[in-house]
């Protein structure tokens, strides 16, 4: 039997970014070699982590269920994901949930072009749990630091002589500022503050 590829780290990253992330490549000719997206911030995703608030659920099927859910990231931007048959576990958790519940999902970027050349950027889930307050606030911290610190890689390439390739390659296939992502960071920061400060009393640590 064939050895099993190790898998990729799954990339924490706001939907901002994550839907803005519609160049995909491959780094080999190999037909079984993993997609790629390329996050405007210069780091490959062939998996991602997200935490959010699950909104609407749909079984937009038309033979057979596949059902589309929605994650809001606390900035109120949206990632769509989607689940049929070929991922079981995934579409029975989708046909359970009742929203607005957090939820945790871990899974492979799809992007796919619309009828008006538009490329969006979808998450095939691998995985989706319940999950916790506590644990959606950890996720957007531990986000937020990975974001600032994709920023200040790419920033830091920029002034060097030598550039890391998947910045080059982000300079190369967006014109999008990464400073859009900084804000990203902030309202989201800021978003937990004001969640804290509202808070009831004796309801938070």
């Amino acid at each position: 039997m064939a050895a099993t590829p190790t898998r990729e780290v799954a990339r924490r990253v706001f939907a901002r970014e994550f839907n803005d992330s519609s160049y995909t490549f491959k780094e080999s000719d190999d037909e079984r070699a993993p997609v790629y997206v390329l996050l405007p911030t210069g780091e490959r995703a062939n998996r991602v982590f997200l935490v959010g608030t699950l909104t609407e659920t749909e079984d937009v099927g038309e033979d057979s269920e596949y059902w589309q859910g929605r994650v809001v990231d606390p900035n109120g931007d949206t990632f769509f994901m989607y689940a049929g048959q070929y991922q079981p576990d995934a579409a029975s958790m989708l046909r359970e949930l009742e929203p607005p519940a957090y939820v945790s999902v871990v899974g492979k970027p799809r992007t796919y072009e619309t009828d008006d050349g538009e490329v969006n950027v979808s998450v095939r889930p691998e995985s989706i749990s319940e999950v916790d307050e506590a644990t959606r606030d950890r996720w957007v911290v531990e986000t937020a630091e990975r974001t600032l610190d994709r920023i200040q890689t790419f920033a830091d390439a920029e002034e060097s002589t030598e550039m890391d390739e998947y910045v080059q390659m982000a300079n190369e296939e967006y014109d999008l500022p990464v400073e859009n992502y900084r804000r990203s960071v902030v309202g989201a920061l800021e978003s937990l503050e004001e969640q804290q400060r509202t808070a009831p009393e004796g309801s938070a640590e």
